[in-house]
């Protein structure tokens, strides 16, 4: 709109200074193609099941086919304008095209990349793209044999092939030999780096001369970069900031000067460009929906795939551009378009948000706790690990959960990985290979690690390894999708702060935001895992040895998970168990607050356990009381209690009291409650671990934690 004041253009955008602004806005999106092409996966169009190739297909040909015909209808029995005419055939294929770039950028937006529809819809839309370039394929070959001689057309066949000889043949094999070169923990050397982007401008002029557009060149010298660490995260994280900050606005202004609002006259185009428009739009909602609904997938979820594949966005606004610049389309027509493209899209977005809720998904429709778990029943655990250094303290754990033929546990590892160097997100099982590699990756490190504890409890422990690649942001959804496929009844998530020698070593903001999301929205319980060990020092449980439990018990529905987990742990005759029971000093006083059935709950359990110890002569369980009467108190019974043992088990949620309101103050930010922020302290300087444990929350038709188990039926 400002380019329209003519002084206001002639002093900020002067007509000496376009050239150079067309160059470098052209540069930018050669870079942003190239940087599209390092984060493709190509392999997902193998890997892709017959939901994302019937969406991908379907989603492309039936808007193609639908508005090709409207276009052909409109200009057989509607004397359209000639501009107009002209312009639909090569505007048809843009508005049936389903961009990746586009696609990945709207769902990274939106924070639903790696959910189920965010994943189906990358899928899919690099299936569309390949079908848009096969046939740009076949109709520039078409064009260049109607128009060109026989000499030409050898000589464009011969360089093409030569281009893409050198590319696969020459410089893949350089990329791959970087890679091989370069340590897992090391960064990628800058002259690398130097390198790529030599060879990526020597591609985009190789391209023009040989008539292959500089765009075109850059994306297959991208594609033939192996996506990922180290190599092509390090070409991400080197250009990302400097495309997407200052040479992406710059392309945006640039297309911007080139629309005139004012310069729409013709009140029949845009009738003939909207129908169009309009009809292409409903045809990809057609052909995304149908496989969708086909295979039974709910209405809104279909509606919600839908409606991002219509999402367009800055491939579509290049494709206009180059046709503009080829006096394919005038202004009006190019105006238009554009008009269309931002107002649709800025319609879509809000849709989604509206329709599609990934976290809603993640309610079970049974009791998935320990608690409610019988005797032989199997115990099935999510572990989560972001490093090596989180496997001993968690196999440590899981040694200790007394792992029998009475009693098997089905184990999920889950390896998260923070999404660099690819557009799309990944989750994946890991799959052994025949030879072991000599230099394996961490994921391998980790997942022969737990590998080697099946082994050690064979027919009793089953180890099933997956691999999540995400933004932090969203990775808590890969954690809680296979928590709910896999039955999953504890998931286990390491603590955000590492400790060595007693000090803190390192504290992740992402960690931390992982953790409470997958709180707020697991379908199962949930515990935290708190290792103030150094990494030497990790306790090895056999039977020569006790390891010792101790349950800090205040009341509520946590504690009683803790609690019963503890009970499980103590049936392994190396593993002694203590359950401290806190009880106000007060007559009158609570030690937390509660319902009358979550009193009457706590004091069953504990019965029970009393009576265990009592009458069972289990010389190794042990129930005693403390009586407290201030915040400090606790605080003193906590620190004797992780310099006594090995692990602690603790419930995050407590009823407010005075006590619970004292202890609150200790951190106010902290996300494992007041009594888990005091054991999560590094001021206590103890080596027990601590396990937060919070029992499920989300249950179909439970409104209160202390709800029987019987589900009622509900209005959804």
């Amino acid at each position: 709109m400002l380019g329209r004041d003519a002084s206001f253009s002639a002093k900020v955008f002067p007509i000496k200074s376009r050239l150079v602004l067309d160059t470098v806005s052209v540069f930018g999106f050669m870079l942003f193609v190239f940087l599209i092409g390092v984060k493709m996966d190509l392999s997902v169009v193998l890997r892709s099941g017959k939901k994302a190739l019937a969406v991908g297909i379907l989603g492309f040909f039936i808007p193609l086919v639908l508005a090709s015909l409207v276009a052909f209808l409109l200009d057989k029995f509607l004397a359209v304008d000639h501009d107009i005419a002209r312009a639909l055939p090569h505007v048809v294929p843009m508005l049936s095209m389903t961009a990746f770039p586009v696609i990945t950028c709207f769902l990274d937006e939106l924070k639903i990349l790696n959910s189920e529809i965010g994943r189906l819809a990358s899928s899919s839309s690099v299936i569309s793209d390949v079908c848009l370039w096969s046939i740009m394929c076949v109709l520039s070959f078409a064009d260049l044999a109607r128009t060109s001689s026989v000499i030409v057309i050898v000589g464009s066949l011969v360089t093409s092939v030569l281009f893409f000889t050198v590319v696969i043949f020459v410089i893949r094999p350089a990329a791959l030999w970087v890679i091989k070169h370069t340590p897992e923990t090391r960064p990628v050397k800058e002259r690398y780096i130097f390198i790529a982007l030599v060879i990526l401008m020597v591609s985009g002029f190789a391209g023009e001369v040989i008539g292959i557009h500089a765009t075109t060149a850059s994306l297959v010298l991208g594609l033939i970069v192996p996506d990922g660490p180290p190599l092509g995260a390090a070409l991400s994280e080197t250009l990302d900031c400097f495309v997407s900050l200052l040479l992406l606005p710059i392309f945006f202004a640039v297309s911007g000067l080139k629309v005139d609002v004012f310069c729409i006259q013709n009140w029949t185009n845009i009738g003939v460009l909207e129908l169009v428009f309009f009809v292409a739009f409903v045809g990809k909602l057609i052909g995304s929906m149908l496989p969708l609904i086909i295979c039974r997938m709910p209405f809104r979820d279909a509606l919600s795939l839908g409606l991002i594949m219509n999402t367009k966005g800055i491939v579509e606004l290049a494709i206009l551009n180059d046709i503009k610049n080829k006096k394919i389309v005038n202004d009006e027509i190019y105006t238009i378009m554009i008009v269309s493209l931002v107002a649709t899209t800025g319609v879509i977005s809000p849709m989604v948000k509206f329709l599609y809720n990934p976290s809603k998904r993640y309610i079970a429709y049974k009791r998935r706790t320990i608690l409610h778990c019988r005797g032989n029943d199997e115990l099935r655990i999510l572990a989560c690990i972001h490093h090596q250094e989180n496997v001993h303290s968690i196999i440590s754990l899981l040694q200790a959960s007394n792992i029998t033929k009475d009693s098997p546990m089905d184990l999920v590892v889950l390896h998260l990985v923070k999404l660099m160097g690819r557009a799309s997100s990944l989750l994946v099982p890991h799959r052994q290979k025949d030879k072991p590699p000599r230099n394996p990756t961490q994921s391998e490190r980790i997942f022969n690690a737990f590998k080697k504890f099946e082994e050690q409890n064979p027919g009793f422990l089953n180890v099933h390894c997956y691999k999540g690649i995400a933004p932090y942001m969203t990775m808590h959804n890969d954690v809680c999708s296979l928590a709910l496929e896999k039955r999953t009844i504890l998931v286990i998530l390491p603590f955000h702060k590492q400790w060595s020698s007693g000090e803190t070593n390192e504290s992740s903001h992402a960690h931390r935001h992982l953790n409470k999301s997958v709180l707020e929205k697991a379908p199962c319980s949930v515990g935290i895992l708190i290792d103030h060990r150094s990494f030497k020092s990790m306790h090895k449980i056999d039977e020569r040895s006790t390891f010792q439990v101790v349950v800090l018990f205040f009341g509520g529905a946590d504690d009683r998970e803790a609690l019963a987990y503890g009970q499980r742990m103590s049936d392994r005759s190396s593993v002694g168990l203590t359950v401290v029971r806190f009880v106000n000093s007060g007559p009158t006083a609570e030690i937390v607050a509660g319902t009358e059935r979550s009193k009457m709950l706590d004091s069953d359990i504990l019965r029970n356990f009393k009576s265990k110890t009592k009458y069972g002569s289990v010389e190794k369980i042990e129930y005693r009381e403390k009586v407290v009467g201030c915040g400090m108190d606790v605080i003193v019974v906590a620190k004797s209690v992780v310099n006594s043992c090995n692990l602690v088990l603790v419930g995050r949620r407590h009823g407010d009291s005075t006590i619970m309101l004292q202890l609150g103050k200790w951190n106010e930010r902290g996300d494992l409650g007041a009594i888990g922020e005091i054991l999560a302290a590094s001021e206590l300087k103890g080596e027990a671990s601590v396990l937060v444990v919070q029992q499920q929350t989300r249950l179909w038709g439970l409104k209160d934690p202390e709800e029987s188990t019987h589900l009622r039926r509900i209005k959804l």
